[in-house]
């Protein structure tokens, strides 16, 4: 039934019922029609998204024969080749904090780094930042210093040297200091100052008697020793017991972390950076000594500027094993060490580790995440 209103006709009532019915249909349709396109653009974006191998990867090591894998995989076309079509593109940093700095701010897709670094990464990023998917050095790190120092009673008041602030060498030194009783800061003071140093600063400065010591990674402990007249106080693997790896006197000082972005975008090119590492450690553990010093002397030339006398090269590597196991095991003394240390917060790292890649590219033994990760 129609209602009819005073001084109106049913005529133009019926008109506006077919208007507003008209009206009506035509939001649904809209509505409908912004589904579909909201439906169509998803698919487009998630097709979009699919992993794809990278058009390039920016990668991040040191001019350190503890990244001799890096060095190596560089020079003898190892990473290139094992990327295939991916552009690499290589970046050299002197320490771990600068390089993740890169990393986090895409200048770098990944990096070869030391450990506490990238926990510090995972840590401040609540684990959106970084994964580690290998290891590449384990051990060549020592706290060298001046003859007349000969033991830990005599560092009171001495000043010593650490690539960079939370670097692993600064945060190992900070955390074997404490448990010598002594007290430091990160602004410098404390019973022992611990000014952050560039490696070949630190070489010179302890020449010219303006260091006491430094705890550095190879080669530059053994240049101090061998060429600056040094000695060794703390050898860092005596340290290490093989608590949650089974392997005393190896600690990770290398590995290889991506950014997790890139790695979710391009897993295939994450798979092939981690073959071409695996042939790096695989040929420095198998190659000649001198055909090595060759090669790594070379690729110092190229990334450092300078190749190495043939006795701090040897020294050096007979301090360091080459793996592909990154020692999840240690992470959680790492992590306590940095926390101790001042320059890491206490988090959970759990997921830090995804080493699946590295376990389908070495089809052998399984490496363990120690359930901080998949592997």
């Amino acid at each position: 039934m129609t209602r009819i209103v005073a001084g109106e006709s049913a005529v133009p009532t019926r008109r506006r019922a077919v208007e507003a019915a008209l009206a009506i249909g035509l939001v649904l349709l809209i509505a409908v029609g912004a589904v579909v396109a909201s439906n169509i653009s998803r698919n487009s974006e998630a097709h979009a998204a699919e992993p794809s191998p990278a058009a390039e990867l920016k990668l991040g090591y040191f001019g350190n024969v503890t990244h001799a894998p890096a060095l190596v995989g560089i020079k003898k076309g190892f990473l290139a080749d094992a990327l295939g079509s991916t552009k690499l593109s290589t970046e050299t940093f002197n320490a771990g904090p600068a390089a993740i700095e890169a990393l986090n701010a895409g200048a770098i897709d990944a990096a070869y780094i030391g450990p506490n670094p990238a926990i510090n990464s995972f840590a401040k990023s609540q684990g959106q930042s970084v994964r580690v998917i290998a290891g590449a050095a384990a051990g060549g790190a020592q706290l060298v210093v001046k003859p007349g120092i000969n033991s830990a009673a005599d560092l009171r008041g001495k000043t010593l040297a650490t690539p960079q602030l939370g670097g692993t060498q600064d945060v190992a030194l900070r955390a074997w200091l404490a448990k010598q009783g002594y007290k430091t800061s990160v602004d410098g003071s404390g019973d022992v100052a611990i000014n952050p140093t560039d490696n070949a600063q630190a070489l010179k400065l302890f020449q010219d008697g303006k260091l006491d010591g430094a705890w550095l990674p190879e080669p530059w402990a053994s240049r101090l020793v061998l060429q600056a007249g040094a000695k060794v106080l703390v050898d860092e693997k005596d340290l290490w017991d093989g608590t949650g790896t089974g392997k005393p006197g190896e600690f990770p000082t290398t590995i290889l972390i991506v950014n997790q972005k890139f790695a979710a975008d391009h897993p295939d090119t994450v798979k092939a950076l981690v073959k071409g590492n695996a042939e790096s450690v695989a040929w420095l553990n198998s190659a000649p000594a001198d055909e090595k010093a060759s090669i790594i002397n070379g690729a110092l030339q190229e990334s450092a500027g300078a190749a190495l006398p043939a006795d701090v090269l040897a020294r050096s590597m007979a301090n360091i094993t080459f793996t592909l196991d990154p020692l999840a095991g240690s992470y959680p003394k790492l992590l306590q060490d940095g926390v101790e240390a001042g320059t890491t917060k206490k988090a959970d790292i759990n997921g830090l580790f995804d080493l699946r890649a590295l376990n389908e590219v070495t089809g052998t033994s399984r490496i363990s995440a120690a359930g901080l990760g998949q592997d």
